[in-house]
């Protein structure tokens, strides 16, 4: 296991706070262009790493997806050049030596929270999803889009990159669906179960057709998070660490150490089926002295969760 953060893009604190307790591996979201582009080409990308790698740090992964749109999600005209599009950012990061890009399947509206400022521990924030007060909204402007629409595209999307990520040696990681709801305002999600899972390995077998393990996520599936850590093995290419308090339909993020998983028990799952890949913790508490401006990713709690997350490797491999 390879303790990893979130870091933005281009140098601040955030990546010597992370060198100083010990994390080499970054992850860095397309969130983070920040500067209207929609994708990275191959000299930002280098000028990129080359930073991290100077900083003492390595990208390890690339997370959110781009350029990838709801025009490949929905399956309309143009899919075919944002796929190439895609392709040719699988062959960069390779280049590069980077070794993983996690991806999603949500179309219309995305990663879904009611709330942003619940009070947990100590007063800390918290998120949480209230499916009843989310469907009381308007339709999503894409809806209806049905299951159907949505399996038929990735099938598509997956049998035309992942010879390419095979080619340039870079692991594709889905994401499961954020809340794994049937649907959200007339949307559905299919990234959802176990099953769902097993269906999209099953569309094009490869260790770089994979699964990012969003604990999450599946433990709002009302899964058995050390259970189902065992039965995708191999598969999983990368991790996001943390717990959530209730269902699908209504839960509230927890502390990485205050939730119902037992989270030492998903450790050793790791460890017994040969995780060797980045986890970072994800949508971590608001504290004292933050104000909250990006929810769930604030920095003091991601340094607690990565403490916790080295002390339970620790554990399991001693």
């Amino acid at each position: 296991m390879k303790p990893a953060l979130i870091l933005p893009s281009t140098p601040d604190d955030r990546w010597t706070i992370a060198t100083q307790i010990g994390v080499t591996d970054a992850v860095v979201h397309t969130l983070e262009i920040g500067d209207g582009r929609r994708s990275w080409d191959y000299d930002t990308l280098l000028r990129m790493r080359n930073s991290f790698r100077n900083a003492g740090l390595d990208v390890a992964v690339i997370e959110g997806g781009v350029p990838i749109t709801d025009t490949t999600r929905l399956g309309r005209e143009g899919r075919d050049e944002e796929i190439e599009e895609f392709c040719q950012f699988l062959r960069d990061v390779g280049a590069l030596g980077i070794p993983v890009v996690c991806y999603d399947w949500m179309a219309g509206l995305r990663w879904a929270r009611t709330s942003v400022d619940i009070r947990t521990r100590g007063d800390s924030l918290t998120t949480g999803y209230d499916d009843e007060e989310m469907q009381a909204g308007p339709p999503d402007p894409i809806a209806p889009v049905s299951e159907e629409t949505l399996w038929e595209s990735l099938e598509y999307f997956l049998k035309r990159v992942v010879p390419v990520a095979e080619e340039a040696d870079v692991k594709l990681g889905l994401h499961p669906d954020d809340p794994p709801l049937p649907e959200v305002r007339g949307v559905a999600r299919i990234a959802r179960s176990v099953e769902a899972y097993d269906r999209v390995l099953d569309i094009y077998p490869s260790e770089h057709n994979g699964v990012t393990f969003c604990q999450g996520n599946f433990a709002a599936m009302g899964v058995d998070v050390p259970e189902a850590i065992r039965h995708f093995g191999d598969a999983i290419n990368f991790v996001h660490f943390r717990d959530v308090e209730g269902t699908a339909e209504g839960f509230v993020e927890t502390w990485h150490d205050d939730g119902p998983t037992d989270m030492l028990e998903a450790m050793r799952a790791y460890r017994d089926v040969g995780f060797d890949g980045p986890m970072r913790p994800d949508h971590v508490p608001t504290m004292a002295t933050e104000k909250n401006e990006n929810p769930g990713y604030e920095t003091l709690g991601r340094l607690f969760a990565v403490g916790y997350m080295a002390g339970l490797w620790e554990s399991v491999e001693n």
